[in-house]
């Protein structure tokens, strides 16, 4: 990673950003996190960053996707794995989450993701298409995304606690 001119330690804006995409692009599982009634929730979810939003498919029924319509707001975080605390990595997120509907977005995400986790073909019986309305006949799951409105990086290999805000897939309101 290169170094900016201001400080020995510091990584540039874009240095940042792309650090965050290579978290984004590289791991498989972002946990999300949700709330009622002053309880929160988390939830781990396979997930495919496609422009400038995670997406994933889950029922309808679980409590993040209910908790975040109802509420408009969740939050994320994904992170590389790592045996030791000067490893730890990753970002840290604030948005919304919302249903992808049938749309030609969603055609290419769910081409990204199956691209991604290429195992999910199995679970399809051969030339069965894989649209939207297949995932919900087999597994009752629908598309969402998580929409950040804030990002931040993290990453101890840079410094102990180091934290940047980063525009990386940010959506504007």
């Amino acid at each position: 990673m290169a170094q900016s001119s201001e400080s020995n330690s510091t990584p540039t804006e874009e240095e940042l950003s792309t650090l965050a995409g290579r978290i984004a692009a590289e791991q498989t599982t972002m946990t999300l996190a949700t709330a009622r009634s002053d309880v929160a929730w988390a939830a781990p979810v396979y997930y495919v960053f496609y422009t400038s939003a995670f997406y994933f498919l889950s029922t309808p029924e679980s409590r993040h996707v209910k908790e975040a319509l109802e509420n408009g707001r969740a939050s994320a975080a994904i992170y590389a794995s790592g045996s030791t605390w000067q490893e730890i990595r990753g970002l840290q997120m604030s948005g919304c989450i919302q249903p992808v509907e049938g749309s030609l977005e969603a055609f290419q995400v769910l081409r990204a993701y199956l691209k991604k986790f290429s195992f999910t073909k199995e679970f399809f019986k051969k030339h069965t298409p894989m649209d939207p309305a297949s995932f919900w006949e087999r597994f009752g799951v629908k598309l969402y995304q998580f929409k950040p409105s804030l990002v931040y990086y993290l990453d101890n290999r840079i410094r102990f606690a180091f934290r940047e805000e980063v525009k990386f897939g940010v959506t504007k309101k």
